[in-house]
This record gives structure tokens, sequence and C-alpha cells, in this order.
């Protein structure tokens, strides 16, 4: 058992998963130019933990948010379109391979879109949806649950071309 509590609460899990992301993005960038090894893994494992968080925040925190915050709509469906550019630069990256030219560019964009998204969320989703009532902390044990099912991205979320190439992961 890890000796890191879980957060209870949706947004306290939330906003976990957003600082363990930046931590890594920040760690990617001190990595040199030639960790071409370390920066693959640790570019898959910031798109694997992006996609456990987008996956759980569209099926579980946004439809909450779109039901019970007054201006729900308008935030889940921002959200909703800065979620799909960040799946296409996750898809992209892991189509990839670290020596190719524009796979850092990819890694530090994927990182700004990010950062963009969580200050909007935090910001403005996350008080609304407190001010709201919304159980927060059922939302938090489903997001939880959810994401502990998801061990690799699903493949609707690599294009076919993307594919090709690549070995299937076993």
């Amino acid at each position: 058992m890890s000796s890191i509590a879980k957060p209870r609460d949706a947004v306290a899990l939330l906003k976990q998963d957003h600082d363990e992301v930046k931590a890594m993005f920040k760690q990617y960038e001190e990595l040199g130019d030639r960790a071409f090894a370390t920066k693959q893994k640790l570019a898959e494992k910031i798109c694997l933990e992006l996609t456990k968080h987008a996956i759980a925040e569209e099926e579980i925190f946004y439809p909450a948010v779109r039901a019970d915050v007054k201006e729900g709509d308008d935030l889940v469906d921002e959200a909703t379109v800065e979620h799909a550019s960040a799946k296409d630069l996750i898809a992209q990256i892991h189509a990839m391979d670290p020596h190719d030219d524009l796979y850092d560019a990819k890694v530090k964009v994927l990182g700004e879109y990010i950062d963009h998204h969580v200050k909007e969320e935090e910001e403005e989703m996350f008080p609304q949806a407190k001010k709201a009532g919304i159980d927060l902390v059922a939302l938090g044990e489903q997001i939880q649950a959810r994401k502990d099912e998801i061990e690799e991205i699903p493949p609707p979320m690599i294009p076919p071309a993307a594919m090709e190439g690549r070995r299937p992961s076993l």
C-alpha cells in the first residue's frame, strides 16, 4: 500500500493529477538533448497519465459539472475541445520516436496546452463545482476507480495512420 494517501474528493484528486503531470513535464524539460530512452519513457508516462485523467474527467466529472453547474455547458464544452487537442498530440507523440525532429517540440506544446487547461479548470470549473454542491467525495471515488482500470492508451485514441510502423504493445 502506498504511503501517500489518495485524495478523497474529485477536485483534490484532479488537482493532484495536475501537479504530478506538471512535475513530469518539468522533469522532461531538464533532460539532456541525447537522453532519448529516458525522454521516451517519461513522455509515454505523461501521455498515459493524461489519458487516464482525461477519460475519467470526460466520463465522470464533466457530466456532473454539466448537470449541476450554472454555466457548466460552456465550461465542459471548452474543456472537451482542449482534451481533443491534447489527445491528438498524445497520439502523435505515442506514434513517434524520440529521435524524430519534432518530438521534443510536441511534448513541449502538449505541456503548454495542459498548463492552459489546468489553469482554467482550477480557477473556473473546480470552484463552481464546489459551490454547486456536487458530491465530490463520491465522484472522487468513481474517478480513482476508473483511472485504476486504464493501463494503456486505448487504441481509439491513436489514429490508424499513427500506428503504421509501430509494434503492437504486449
